[in-house]
């Protein structure tokens, strides 16, 4: 597995590290650190005050250091990678340069109006393309949860997830959410039987989904602590489960959306990303 791990030097980016580290079977480690200077006041000049110099210094420094970090946790480190500009550009034109498997990078995990300032760790997991592990804080990283509907792009983190991370001694945990009639539909005077009817059909498929997925697991040796069908708005449920139960990962698959699509519809994966403490690992179905 190839990963692009952004660091900016703070101790947020190198939770995201060491976070990872811990469930990753093996992977090659590029990293990227980009010096913006979009904050500096027009009236001064950079190269005057020798401000390009000093940021290139610290910026090796950086690399030089997340190396050292690499390899201490058994990973193999790749290239170095130093530029200048917006850092979110830059991120994404290196992941259009060179392939990765995952974007990796942390998150402060800002609350209420500041969520919609921007920040790196959002604009880059809500690019349509881009699978990304993403961390607020360090954790336990032993328990992990897979939060699945079904769908082809749940079914395709899964199994990116069981190849690529190390389940070994982890807490797995499994859960599907069935959104209720009352919230499929705006209708209130529907027919009580037909309610009924769906609520059983949901169950089921849940059902169904949670066996496939438990079989998936016990053909690759990997024991399951708890699974669970829970029932109202997914992304809500997903949330409250992780931390009731103090989950440190959580796995979602997400299908690639336009800026736009995501805007009017919003995610599953974007209100979990928003609203949880526990890392979260997207994984992008481009299909």
């Amino acid at each position: 597995m190839k990963v692009l791990f952004c660091t900016d030097g703070s101790k947020i980016s190198y939770n995201a590290l060491h976070n990872f580290a811990t469930w990753c079977k093996d992977a090659i480690v590029d990293a990227i650190c980009v010096i913006d200077w979009s904050f500096i006041p027009d009236d001064i000049n950079i190269e005057t005050e020798n401000f390009s110099t000093n940021c290139a210094n610290i910026a090796d420094g950086i690399l030089e250091y997340t190396k050292q970090e690499v390899e201490k946790y058994g990973l193999l480190f790749g290239e170095k990678i130093k530029n200048c500009g917006s850092v979110v550009e830059s991120i994404i034109d290196q992941t259009i340069k060179e392939k990765y498997d995952l974007v990796l990078l942390g998150s402060h995990g800002k609350k209420g109006i500041q969520k919609w300032l921007g920040s790196v760790s959002r604009e880059i997991a809500y690019n349509n393309t881009l699978s990304t592990y993403i961390t607020k804080e360090e954790n336990n990283k032993k328990r992990v949860l897979f939060a699945t509907d079904g769908t082809d792009s749940a079914n395709y983190a899964i199994t990116e997830a069981i190849e690529n991370l190390n389940l070994e001694n982890k807490e797995i945990f499994l859960c599907t959410v069935n959104e209720t009639p009352d919230m499929l539909f705006l209708d209130g005077t529907l027919d009580t039987n037909w309610i009924l009817s769906i609520e059983k059909q949901l169950q089921d498929f849940s059902q169904k989904t949670i066996d496939n997925l438990k079989d998936r697991f016990r053909h690759k040796n990997i024991e399951i602590e708890n699974s669970i069908i829970l029932s109202g708005n997914p992304a809500q449920k997903i949330i409250d489960f992780a931390k009731n139960n103090q989950i440190d990962l959580i796995v979602l698959g997400s299908k690639c959306k336009t800026k736009m699509q995501d805007f009017l519809l919003g995610s599953v994966s974007k209100r979990v990303l928003e609203n949880s403490k526990a890392d979260v690992l997207i994984y992008k179905d481009s299909l």
